[in-house]
């Protein structure tokens, strides 16, 4: 298929859709491409630039001059903050980004606009879950399955990071991870592509808030543009290969959602796609970025990635490397500078329009003007600001609420949670007890790990009895005696908490794992302390589905709490202790075993599945050794009471401009108050192509009374039965489609039909 051919196949978004929406018109109406081009400010500057100019409006650099302390990326050309604030007065510095402070941001920006045409600085940052103040990872924030609550958090998040100085943040991710293999799965909002849409747009609208004028907003950035998370093998920067169909059915939707939420910018993926890397891939980041979906915005480089197009192979050296990347569609590169080194050569040579150049620059000034910046330099760099919007009481609620909505309740056998505060003596076990380094995980940008309340402080604030508090092991390693006093620990308790898992130093960028279970130490630790006959609660810290085995498999009681950030020990207590109920579920499917990765609940159908009966059933779809399907599949968590489903109500008939209503009606069956999650699932039973076993179209909550019913309505819209055909079209196909109403354990089935 010719390139050409190929963009025509992506899925034609209208742009009037994908622009649509209050929150970000101000923006859009400055964006090329939409409302109105340019501004007459804009247009005259780049008249006036010279080549050497536009390159440094295009070059991105790490902040030098106000370090946060955590190093991030591979130290690339460093040259120490009074050799970059001299480059920023000469003109060879567009962008910062990764400091953090209204002092060093304020000098920053002097310098600039010192320089001949007084073009201001702007700041940006990989402020993913928590700037100063560190939330929950965006995979744990997802558990929640609250765009509303997402929203909220990104909102606090951007009050906080702007008033350190910053306007720009390099987040959300939006790519869907199907391979918990992979580090960065973490970030992202898992397996499932209606939830990374909706919580795309969610975060987008958080950041941005109402106008990116205002000193509190922070541009947005989905990202990795576009199928970074379907690496090989599950690692890191590895190369990708799939369909133009799953490109545009499973990775492309969530750009699109995040778009059409206004975020004005996005980051290329470091990978390959299809043999061609992002970097330097036109097709992908021109003619589907911009062709088929519209993007006006600004399309950043990763750190150093142009560079590493030479070890890529598709480039002979840094100029041809730059060449590549700016005709690809790469608008600004960041931390190489091959732009400044290169650009000014490569347009007198010709081998560089010109045009190009000028029309990379103008998306990066018509963003500086959109967030308000040539009328206002000193935007959000407001020292009295800073101080009053850092660390509140407002924004740490904010995390504790977000943390306590993440947590998942996987297994609950005999009602062993949640345990009372008094008449109980309990064993705190494992190496995450009173640990906090461990509290944030990746990413964690600004935030400082003696800020995080650690479990053993939280539990004690709720506890009215004895806490005895053992390492029993590290993370990786054994410690001398440390079983020895963990198991006589848990002899002398009536129940042991086990605090294990991944360190926050296993997961994230460059993470990736060959073996996705609890570390070998922790295991005989959990394999020791169950052999007590002590009744086990394990707190399971991790930044990714993980393969169980053994006694944290089989613990009567388990919750994924995931990096929960600062709050982690007051949101893990009231779990614990029904404060809180346990609200969250799973983004991601934890397998059965590693060998199993890739894997999602929506896998499509094969011609030989297994029965429900005998799912290894010799000659069906399965491994020799394990079935498929997973130990928690996507969706799991149940809270302290149950709930019972009757009545579903399914139309017989949808046609085009409908939507499936579906009603049923659920009930409290349990003593508690509750929170039930009901989902919606769709199964289109004959297509032109093969389809998910089963996809989730819609979903929504109930707070219930024990004995209370209700009708609980979920809506499907028309277009959301639709796929890529065989033929390359968008389509709703008619035919009869399978119907699941989920609530935890109870699934009631319907069908009907698409007309």
């Amino acid at each position: 298929m010719k390139q050409a051919e190929m963009a025509d196949a992506v899925a034609r978004i209208d742009r009037r859709t994908l622009l649509a929406g209050s929150a970000q018109a101000a923006l859009l109406a400055l964006l090329p491409g939409t409302a109105r081009a340019a501004s007459a400010r804009v247009e005259a500057l780049i008249a006036r630039m010279t080549i050497a100019e536009k390159a440094g409006q295009l070059s991105c650099f790490n902040d030098e001059i106000r370090p946060v302390g955590a190093v991030f990326n591979p130290v690339v050309d460093p040259r120490g903050a009074e050799a970059m604030l001299a480059d920023i007065t000469a003109g060879r510095v567009g962008m910062l980004f990764n400091g953090y402070g209204v002092a060093g941001a304020r000098r920053a920006q002097a310098a600039a606009l010192r320089s001949r045409l007084g073009i201001p600085l702007v700041f940006a940052a990989d402020v993913i879950h928590g700037c100063r103040t560190i939330f929950p990872i965006q995979l744990a924030e997802a558990a929640a399955f609250d765009p509303e609550l997402s929203e909220r958090a990104a909102r606090a998040v951007a009050e906080e990071a702007s008033a350190g100085g910053l306007h720009w943040t390099f987040a959300p991710v939006v790519d869907v991870a199907r391979d918990q293999r992979w580090g960065r799965v973490a970030e992202g909002a898992g397996e499932d592509v209606l939830l990374n849409c909706q919580l795309a747009a969610a975060r987008v609208r958080g950041f941005q808030g109402r106008d990116l004028r205002r000193p509190d907003s922070l541009l947005a950035t989905p990202k990795h543009f576009a199928g970074y998370s379907a690496v090989r093998g599950g690692m890191e920067y590895a190369a990708v290969d799939m369909s133009v169909a799953e490109l545009r059915e499973t990775y492309l939707p969530a750009f699109a959602a995040g778009f059409g939420a206004g975020a004005g910018a996005t980051i290329a993926s470091f990978t390959d796609f299809n043999g061609v890397p992002a970097t330097a891939n036109h097709w992908l980041l021109t003619e589907i970025l911009r062709g088929g979906l519209g993007f006006a915005g600004v399309c950043v480089s990763d750190y150093d990635a142009d560079r590493e197009l030479i070890a890529h192979g598709v480039a002979a050296d840094e100029a041809d490397a730059a060449r590549l990347a700016i005709l690809a569609g790469i608008d600004v590169s960041m931390q190489s500078g091959f732009y400044n080194k290169h650009l000014p050569v490569l347009v007198a040579e010709g081998k560089v329009p010109m045009a190009r150049v000028d029309e990379a620059v103008r998306r990066v000034l018509v963003l500086k003007e959109a967030l308000g910046l040539f009328d206002d330099p000193f935007r959000s760099l407001d020292a009295a600001a800073e101080k009053k919007r850092t660390a509140t009481p407002a924004i740490k609620a904010c995390a504790r609420d977000v943390a306590t909505r993440a947590i998942v309740l996987l297994r609950n056998r005999e009602g062993l949670l949640p345990l009372p505060r008094t008449g109980k003596k309990v064993a705190l076990i494992g190496p995450f007890g009173a640990d906090k380094a461990s509290l944030n995980g990746p990413w964690s940008f600004a935030g400082d790990a003696r800020d995080g309340i650690d479990l053993a402080t939280g539990i004690r604030a709720l506890l009215d009895g004895q806490l005895v508090v053992e390492a029993g092991s590290g993370v990786h390693d054994a410690l001398p005696g440390g079983i020895g006093r963990a198991v006589a620990a848990a002899q002398a308790a009536d129940v042991v908490l086990l605090a294990i898992g991944e360190a926050g130093d296993m997961s994230g960028e460059g993470n990736s794992r060959v073996e996705i279970t609890v570390p070998a130490a922790q295991q005989a630790l959990a394999e020791a302390v169950a052999a007590t006959g002590t009744p086990v609660v394990v707190l399971l810290k991790s930044g990714r589905a993980l393969a169980l085995e053994g006694a944290v498999r089989d613990a009567p009681a388990l919750l994924c709490t995931w990096f929960l950030g600062e709050q982690t020990g007051p949101a893990v207590a009231d779990i614990l202790f029904g404060i809180r109920e346990p609200t969250g579920r799973l983004p991601v499917s934890f397998p059965l075993a590693t060998g199993q990765q890739p894997w999602s609940y929506d896998h499509r159908s094969t011609g030989r599945p297994a029965g429900d009966g005998d799912p290894m059933e010799p000659g069906r779809s399965h491994w020799r050794d394990a079935p498929d399907r997973a130990l928690f599949p996507f969706g799991s968590g149940q809270g302290y009471t149950r709930f019972a489903l009757s009545s579903l109500d399914v139309p017989r008939q949808v046609t085009k401009g409908e939507a499936v209503v579906v009603r049923a009606s659920i009930t409290n069956v349990g003593k508690r108050r509750g929170e039930a999650f009901v989902r919606a699932d769709i199964h289109d039973r004959v297509a032109s192509r093969t389809r998910p076993v089963r996809q989730m179209k819609a979903y929504a909550r109930a707070v219930l009374d024990p004995g209370e019913h209700r009708v609980v309505t979920l809506s499907i819209p028309y277009q959301a039965l639709a796929l890529v055909a065989a033929d390359g079209q968008w389509r709703v196909e008619p035919g009869a489609f399978d119907l699941w109403v989920v609530a935890g354990d109870a699934e009631l089935h319907s069908q009907f039909e698409a007309v």
